[in-house]
Protein backbone atom coordinates (compact mmCIF):
# COMPACT_ATOMS: atom_id res chain seq x y z
CA UNK A 1 0.00 0.00 0.00
CA UNK A 2 2.79 2.40 0.85
CA UNK A 3 4.41 1.95 -2.55
CA UNK A 4 1.11 2.71 -4.26
CA UNK A 5 0.63 5.91 -2.32
CA UNK A 6 4.19 7.07 -2.88
CA UNK A 7 3.64 6.80 -6.62
CA UNK A 8 2.54 9.85 -8.55
CA UNK A 9 -1.23 9.91 -9.06
CA UNK A 10 -0.92 10.32 -12.78
CA UNK A 11 1.87 7.77 -13.19
CA UNK A 12 -0.21 5.23 -11.27
CA UNK A 13 -3.19 5.74 -13.55
CA UNK A 14 -1.00 5.70 -16.65
CA UNK A 15 0.52 2.44 -15.51
CA UNK A 16 -2.96 0.95 -15.33
CA UNK A 17 -3.75 2.09 -18.86
CA UNK A 18 -0.37 1.56 -20.45
CA UNK A 19 0.17 5.26 -21.18
CA UNK A 20 3.69 6.65 -21.03
CA UNK A 21 4.66 8.87 -18.10
CA UNK A 22 4.67 12.61 -18.62
CA UNK A 23 7.71 14.84 -18.81
CA UNK A 24 8.63 17.31 -16.07
CA UNK A 25 8.54 21.03 -16.85
CA UNK A 26 10.04 24.04 -15.04
CA UNK A 27 8.13 25.56 -12.15
CA UNK A 28 5.85 28.53 -12.67
CA UNK A 29 7.29 30.65 -9.90
CA UNK A 30 5.58 33.85 -10.92
CA UNK A 31 2.63 34.81 -13.04
CA UNK A 32 3.31 34.61 -16.74
CA UNK A 33 2.26 37.31 -19.13
CA UNK A 34 -0.98 37.04 -21.08
CA UNK A 35 -0.85 33.79 -22.97
CA UNK A 36 -2.07 32.63 -26.37
CA UNK A 37 -5.66 33.00 -27.38
CA UNK A 38 -7.87 29.99 -27.90
CA UNK A 39 -8.22 28.14 -31.16
CA UNK A 40 -11.95 27.58 -30.94
CA UNK A 41 -14.39 26.15 -33.45
CA UNK A 42 -17.23 26.52 -30.96
CA UNK A 43 -17.86 30.07 -29.78
CA UNK A 44 -20.20 28.99 -27.00
CA UNK A 45 -19.72 31.26 -24.02
CA UNK A 46 -21.41 32.22 -20.75
CA UNK A 47 -23.87 34.42 -22.66
CA UNK A 48 -25.24 31.24 -24.27
CA UNK A 49 -26.70 30.09 -20.95
CA UNK A 50 -30.17 31.42 -21.67
CA UNK A 51 -30.30 29.25 -24.80
CA UNK A 52 -30.52 25.50 -25.20
CA UNK A 53 -26.91 25.19 -26.36
CA UNK A 54 -24.53 25.56 -23.45
CA UNK A 55 -20.74 25.53 -23.01
CA UNK A 56 -18.67 22.50 -22.02
CA UNK A 57 -14.97 22.55 -21.11
CA UNK A 58 -12.78 19.45 -21.11
CA UNK A 59 -9.61 18.58 -19.20
CA UNK A 60 -6.79 16.40 -20.53
CA UNK A 61 -3.10 15.55 -20.27
CA UNK A 62 -0.90 17.31 -22.81
CA UNK A 63 2.37 15.50 -22.10
CA UNK A 64 1.34 11.87 -22.61
CA UNK A 65 1.17 9.82 -25.77
CA UNK A 66 -2.22 10.36 -27.35
CA UNK A 67 -3.05 13.27 -25.07
CA UNK A 68 -4.63 16.59 -25.93
CA UNK A 69 -3.09 19.97 -26.70
CA UNK A 70 -4.99 22.06 -24.17
CA UNK A 71 -8.38 22.69 -22.59
CA UNK A 72 -11.19 21.46 -24.83
CA UNK A 73 -13.93 23.93 -25.78
CA UNK A 74 -17.21 22.34 -26.83
CA UNK A 75 -20.97 22.78 -26.54
CA UNK A 76 -23.87 20.57 -25.52
CA UNK A 77 -27.57 20.57 -26.20
CA UNK A 78 -29.25 20.52 -22.80
CA UNK A 79 -32.28 18.76 -24.27
CA UNK A 80 -30.63 15.99 -26.26
CA UNK A 81 -27.24 15.88 -24.50
CA UNK A 82 -25.43 15.93 -27.83
CA UNK A 83 -21.90 17.41 -27.71
CA UNK A 84 -20.63 19.35 -30.72
CA UNK A 85 -17.68 21.45 -31.85
CA UNK A 86 -14.28 21.10 -30.21
CA UNK A 87 -11.86 23.97 -30.05
CA UNK A 88 -8.77 24.11 -27.86
CA UNK A 89 -7.42 26.65 -25.39
CA UNK A 90 -3.71 26.17 -25.85
CA UNK A 91 -0.91 27.27 -23.55
CA UNK A 92 -2.10 25.28 -20.52
CA UNK A 93 0.04 22.28 -19.49
CA UNK A 94 -1.73 19.09 -18.39
CA UNK A 95 -5.06 20.74 -17.44
CA UNK A 96 -6.48 17.68 -15.71
CA UNK A 97 -9.08 19.41 -13.52
CA UNK A 98 -11.17 22.51 -14.19
CA UNK A 99 -13.34 24.94 -12.21
CA UNK A 100 -15.18 28.13 -13.10
CA UNK A 101 -15.43 31.44 -11.23
CA UNK A 102 -18.88 32.21 -9.74
CA UNK A 103 -19.21 35.01 -12.29
CA UNK A 104 -18.81 32.50 -15.11
CA UNK A 105 -16.21 34.73 -16.74
CA UNK A 106 -12.97 32.96 -15.77
CA UNK A 107 -11.93 29.33 -16.01
CA UNK A 108 -9.23 27.78 -13.82
CA UNK A 109 -7.14 24.67 -14.46
CA UNK A 110 -4.54 22.71 -12.54
CA UNK A 111 -1.26 22.07 -14.35
CA UNK A 112 -0.75 18.53 -13.09
CA UNK A 113 3.02 18.31 -13.37
CA UNK A 114 5.93 17.73 -11.01
CA UNK A 115 6.27 21.50 -10.62
CA UNK A 116 2.57 22.14 -10.15
CA UNK A 117 0.73 25.28 -11.14
CA UNK A 118 -2.75 26.73 -11.55
CA UNK A 119 -3.79 28.71 -14.62
CA UNK A 120 -6.52 31.30 -15.19
CA UNK A 121 -8.31 31.66 -18.55
CA UNK A 122 -10.58 34.59 -19.40
CA UNK A 123 -13.76 33.43 -21.15
CA UNK A 124 -14.79 35.83 -23.92
CA UNK A 125 -18.27 36.25 -25.36
CA UNK A 126 -16.94 35.73 -28.90
CA UNK A 127 -15.08 32.54 -27.99
CA UNK A 128 -11.68 34.25 -28.21
CA UNK A 129 -10.62 33.03 -24.78
CA UNK A 130 -7.33 34.25 -23.33
CA UNK A 131 -4.87 32.69 -20.89
CA UNK A 132 -4.27 35.24 -18.11
CA UNK A 133 -1.27 33.51 -16.54
CA UNK A 134 -0.17 30.78 -14.16
CA UNK A 135 1.02 30.59 -10.57
CA UNK A 136 2.99 27.90 -8.78
CA UNK A 137 1.06 25.76 -6.30
CA UNK A 138 4.27 25.14 -4.35
CA UNK A 139 3.84 21.39 -4.73
CA UNK A 140 3.80 18.44 -7.11
CA UNK A 141 1.00 17.08 -9.31
CA UNK A 142 -1.98 19.24 -8.25
CA UNK A 143 -5.07 17.07 -8.71
CA UNK A 144 -7.95 19.37 -7.81
CA UNK A 145 -8.92 23.01 -7.44
CA UNK A 146 -12.01 24.98 -6.49
CA UNK A 147 -13.04 28.61 -6.24
CA UNK A 148 -14.18 29.96 -2.89
CA UNK A 149 -17.84 31.13 -3.17
CA UNK A 150 -16.70 34.72 -2.57
CA UNK A 151 -14.83 34.56 -5.87
CA UNK A 152 -11.72 36.00 -4.19
CA UNK A 153 -9.68 32.85 -3.52
CA UNK A 154 -8.56 29.79 -5.49
CA UNK A 155 -7.91 26.60 -3.50
CA UNK A 156 -5.79 23.75 -4.88
CA UNK A 157 -4.62 20.31 -3.70
CA UNK A 158 -1.15 18.97 -4.52
CA UNK A 159 -1.45 15.20 -4.74
CA UNK A 160 2.23 14.45 -5.26
CA UNK A 161 3.51 16.42 -2.28
CA UNK A 162 0.49 16.23 0.03
CA UNK A 163 -0.19 19.94 0.43
CA UNK A 164 -2.94 22.50 -0.17
CA UNK A 165 -2.49 26.04 -1.50
CA UNK A 166 -4.40 29.33 -1.61
CA UNK A 167 -4.14 32.00 -4.32
CA UNK A 168 -5.90 35.37 -4.44
CA UNK A 169 -8.14 36.23 -7.42
CA UNK A 170 -8.22 39.84 -8.58
CA UNK A 171 -11.10 41.69 -10.23
CA UNK A 172 -10.03 40.54 -13.69
CA UNK A 173 -10.05 36.90 -12.62
CA UNK A 174 -6.25 36.64 -12.73
CA UNK A 175 -4.32 34.94 -9.93
CA UNK A 176 -1.96 36.62 -7.48
CA UNK A 177 0.99 35.19 -5.59
CA UNK A 178 0.22 32.28 -3.31
CA UNK A 179 -0.89 33.39 0.18
CA UNK A 180 -0.61 30.03 1.93
CA UNK A 181 0.73 26.50 1.55
CA UNK A 182 -0.12 23.88 4.16
CA UNK A 183 1.72 20.55 4.05
CA UNK A 184 0.01 17.52 5.50
CA UNK A 185 2.12 15.37 7.80
CA UNK A 186 2.25 11.60 7.98
CA UNK A 187 3.97 8.70 6.25
CA UNK A 188 2.50 9.30 2.79
CA UNK A 189 0.34 12.43 2.38
CA UNK A 190 -1.48 12.81 -0.96
CA UNK A 191 -4.03 15.64 -0.99
CA UNK A 192 -6.64 14.81 -3.63
CA UNK A 193 -9.38 17.43 -3.24
CA UNK A 194 -10.13 20.77 -1.58
CA UNK A 195 -13.57 22.38 -1.34
CA UNK A 196 -15.50 24.97 0.65
CA UNK A 197 -18.40 23.74 2.77
CA UNK A 198 -21.93 24.84 1.72
CA UNK A 199 -22.19 27.18 4.72
CA UNK A 200 -18.87 28.80 3.64
CA UNK A 201 -17.56 28.44 7.16
CA UNK A 202 -14.85 25.87 6.47
CA UNK A 203 -12.60 24.34 3.85
CA UNK A 204 -12.23 20.56 3.59
CA UNK A 205 -9.15 18.82 2.16
CA UNK A 206 -9.36 15.11 1.32
CA UNK A 207 -6.04 13.28 1.68
CA UNK A 208 -5.92 9.85 0.03
CA UNK A 209 -2.52 8.93 1.46
CA UNK A 210 -3.35 9.79 5.08
CA UNK A 211 -6.89 8.35 5.04
CA UNK A 212 -7.98 11.69 6.47
CA UNK A 213 -10.25 14.65 5.70
CA UNK A 214 -8.82 17.89 7.13
CA UNK A 215 -11.07 20.79 8.16
CA UNK A 216 -9.63 24.30 7.85
CA UNK A 217 -10.90 27.79 8.45
CA UNK A 218 -10.02 30.25 5.68
CA UNK A 219 -9.12 33.81 6.68
CA UNK A 220 -10.86 35.63 3.83
CA UNK A 221 -8.75 38.75 4.38
CA UNK A 222 -5.30 37.19 4.52
CA UNK A 223 -5.93 34.07 2.45
CA UNK A 224 -4.51 31.72 5.08
CA UNK A 225 -5.74 28.35 6.37
CA UNK A 226 -5.98 27.31 10.03
CA UNK A 227 -6.61 23.67 10.84
CA UNK A 228 -9.76 23.04 12.88
CA UNK A 229 -10.13 19.27 12.99
CA UNK A 230 -9.38 15.96 11.27
CA UNK A 231 -11.68 13.09 10.35
CA UNK A 232 -10.07 9.68 9.83
CA UNK A 233 -11.52 6.83 7.77
CA UNK A 234 -10.36 3.25 8.15
CA UNK A 235 -6.71 2.60 7.23
CA UNK A 236 -6.21 1.76 3.59
CA UNK A 237 -9.51 3.29 2.43
CA UNK A 238 -7.83 5.96 0.29
CA UNK A 239 -10.43 8.78 0.39
CA UNK A 240 -10.46 10.51 -2.99
CA UNK A 241 -13.48 12.77 -3.46
CA UNK A 242 -16.19 14.27 -1.25
CA UNK A 243 -19.43 15.94 -2.27
CA UNK A 244 -22.16 17.51 -0.12
CA UNK A 245 -25.88 16.87 -0.04
CA UNK A 246 -27.77 20.12 -0.86
CA UNK A 247 -28.92 20.33 2.78
CA UNK A 248 -25.31 20.93 3.84
CA UNK A 249 -25.60 18.51 6.76
CA UNK A 250 -24.18 15.42 5.08
CA UNK A 251 -21.37 14.66 2.66
CA UNK A 252 -20.52 11.53 0.69
CA UNK A 253 -16.94 10.30 0.45
CA UNK A 254 -15.59 8.02 -2.30
CA UNK A 255 -12.75 5.76 -1.15
CA UNK A 256 -10.49 4.83 -4.04
CA UNK A 257 -8.52 1.97 -2.52
CA UNK A 258 -11.09 -0.13 -0.66
CA UNK A 259 -14.03 0.26 -3.08
CA UNK A 260 -16.41 1.93 -0.62
CA UNK A 261 -18.54 5.01 -0.09
CA UNK A 262 -19.03 6.65 3.31
CA UNK A 263 -21.80 8.99 4.48
CA UNK A 264 -20.33 11.73 6.71
CA UNK A 265 -22.24 14.01 9.08
CA UNK A 266 -21.07 17.64 9.03
CA UNK A 267 -21.45 20.11 11.90
CA UNK A 268 -21.37 23.69 10.51
CA UNK A 269 -20.73 25.20 13.94
CA UNK A 270 -17.52 23.32 14.64
CA UNK A 271 -16.52 22.19 11.16
CA UNK A 272 -16.32 18.61 12.39
CA UNK A 273 -16.88 15.80 9.90
CA UNK A 274 -18.00 12.41 11.28
CA UNK A 275 -17.62 9.47 8.84
CA UNK A 276 -20.12 6.64 9.09
CA UNK A 277 -19.75 2.98 8.12
CA UNK A 278 -18.33 2.07 4.68
CA UNK A 279 -20.90 1.07 2.05
CA UNK A 280 -20.68 -0.97 -1.14
CA UNK A 281 -20.25 0.56 -4.59
CA UNK A 282 -22.24 -2.33 -6.06
CA UNK A 283 -19.34 -3.49 -8.20
CA UNK A 284 -18.72 -6.89 -6.62
CA UNK A 285 -15.26 -8.39 -6.01
CA UNK A 286 -12.11 -6.89 -7.46
CA UNK A 287 -10.78 -3.35 -7.45
CA UNK A 288 -13.22 -0.80 -8.84
CA UNK A 289 -11.13 2.35 -8.27
CA UNK A 290 -14.06 4.56 -7.18
CA UNK A 291 -13.57 8.02 -8.66
CA UNK A 292 -16.23 10.53 -7.77
CA UNK A 293 -19.74 11.11 -6.42
CA UNK A 294 -22.30 13.65 -7.60
CA UNK A 295 -25.70 14.48 -6.10
CA UNK A 296 -28.76 15.72 -7.97
CA UNK A 297 -29.75 19.35 -7.23
CA UNK A 298 -32.88 18.20 -5.39
CA UNK A 299 -30.81 15.84 -3.22
CA UNK A 300 -32.84 12.76 -4.18
CA UNK A 301 -30.17 10.67 -5.94
CA UNK A 302 -26.41 10.22 -5.97
CA UNK A 303 -24.16 8.71 -8.62
CA UNK A 304 -20.75 7.18 -8.40
CA UNK A 305 -18.13 6.46 -11.11
CA UNK A 306 -16.24 3.14 -10.97
CA UNK A 307 -13.09 3.04 -13.12
CA UNK A 308 -12.36 -0.68 -12.75
CA UNK A 309 -15.61 -2.14 -14.14
CA UNK A 310 -16.42 1.06 -16.11
CA UNK A 311 -19.82 1.59 -14.50
CA UNK A 312 -21.96 4.19 -12.80
CA UNK A 313 -23.63 3.34 -9.48
CA UNK A 314 -27.02 4.89 -8.60
CA UNK A 315 -28.08 5.51 -5.00
CA UNK A 316 -31.35 6.73 -3.53
CA UNK A 317 -30.70 9.41 -0.93
CA UNK A 318 -32.86 8.84 2.12
CA UNK A 319 -33.49 10.18 5.64
CA UNK A 320 -32.83 13.79 4.65
CA UNK A 321 -29.42 12.93 3.27
CA UNK A 322 -28.16 10.73 6.08
CA UNK A 323 -28.50 7.45 4.19
CA UNK A 324 -27.57 6.10 0.74
CA UNK A 325 -29.45 3.08 -0.61
CA UNK A 326 -27.77 1.29 -3.50
CA UNK A 327 -30.13 0.85 -6.45
CA UNK A 328 -28.14 -0.38 -9.46
CA UNK A 329 -25.15 0.07 -11.74
CA UNK A 330 -25.06 0.77 -15.48
CA UNK A 331 -22.23 0.63 -18.04
CA UNK A 332 -20.61 4.02 -18.56
CA UNK A 333 -20.06 3.41 -22.27
CA UNK A 334 -16.34 4.23 -22.10
CA UNK A 335 -13.08 3.10 -20.57
CA UNK A 336 -11.91 4.34 -17.13
CA UNK A 337 -14.45 7.03 -16.09
CA UNK A 338 -12.10 9.40 -14.30
CA UNK A 339 -14.63 12.12 -13.49
CA UNK A 340 -18.38 12.74 -13.72
CA UNK A 341 -20.46 15.92 -13.58
CA UNK A 342 -24.11 16.91 -13.68
CA UNK A 343 -25.39 19.74 -15.84
CA UNK A 344 -26.59 22.76 -13.81
CA UNK A 345 -30.21 21.63 -14.22
CA UNK A 346 -29.37 18.09 -13.13
CA UNK A 347 -30.94 16.69 -16.29
CA UNK A 348 -27.71 15.36 -17.81
CA UNK A 349 -24.75 13.43 -16.45
CA UNK A 350 -21.35 13.63 -18.20
CA UNK A 351 -18.58 11.04 -17.79
CA UNK A 352 -14.98 11.75 -18.83
CA UNK A 353 -13.43 8.43 -19.84
CA UNK A 354 -9.66 8.64 -19.75
CA UNK A 355 -8.53 5.48 -21.55
CA UNK A 356 -11.08 5.54 -24.36
CA UNK A 357 -10.67 9.29 -24.88
CA UNK A 358 -14.41 9.89 -24.84
CA UNK A 359 -17.13 11.79 -23.00
CA UNK A 360 -20.40 9.90 -22.60
CA UNK A 361 -23.67 11.55 -21.64
CA UNK A 362 -26.77 10.27 -19.84
CA UNK A 363 -30.27 11.63 -19.38
CA UNK A 364 -31.24 11.69 -15.68
CA UNK A 365 -34.85 10.79 -14.93
CA UNK A 366 -35.98 13.39 -12.38
CA UNK A 367 -38.55 11.05 -10.82
CA UNK A 368 -36.65 7.75 -10.59
CA UNK A 369 -33.04 8.87 -10.94
CA UNK A 370 -32.52 6.31 -13.70
CA UNK A 371 -29.76 6.96 -16.21
CA UNK A 372 -30.35 6.58 -19.95
CA UNK A 373 -27.49 6.93 -22.39
CA UNK A 374 -27.86 9.52 -25.14
CA UNK A 375 -26.26 6.93 -27.42
CA UNK A 376 -23.38 9.12 -28.59
CA UNK A 377 -19.83 9.29 -27.26
CA UNK A 378 -17.85 12.45 -27.93
CA UNK A 379 -14.19 11.89 -28.79
CA UNK A 380 -11.62 13.94 -26.87
CA UNK A 381 -8.03 12.75 -26.21
CA UNK A 382 -7.28 11.60 -22.64
CA UNK A 383 -10.60 12.94 -21.36
CA UNK A 384 -10.17 13.33 -17.60
CA UNK A 385 -12.57 16.17 -16.73
CA UNK A 386 -15.87 17.44 -18.11
CA UNK A 387 -17.21 20.79 -16.90
CA UNK A 388 -20.71 21.62 -18.22
CA UNK A 389 -21.89 25.18 -17.59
Amino acid sequence: MGNLRATSRRRFLQGLSGVAAAAVVPACGAAQGPGPRARSQAAVTPTSRARRIRPLYLGTYTSVDGGGTGIGVAAYDETTGRITGAGVIEGVADPSYLAVHPSGRTLYAVDEREDGAVTAVRLADDGDHRVLGSRSTGGAAPAHLSVHPSGRWLLSANFGSGSVAVHPIDDSGALGERTDLVRHTGPSPHAHQIITTPDRGHVLAVDLGNDTVYTYRLDTRAGTLTEVSRAAVRPGAGPRHLTFHPSGWYAYLANELDNTVVVCAYDPASGTLRPGEPQSTGTGPGTSYPAQLVVTPDGAYAYHANRGPDTLTRYAVEARGSRLRLLDTVPVGGDFPRQIALSPSGGLLFAANQRSGTVTVFHVNARTGELRSTGEAFAFPAAVCALPL
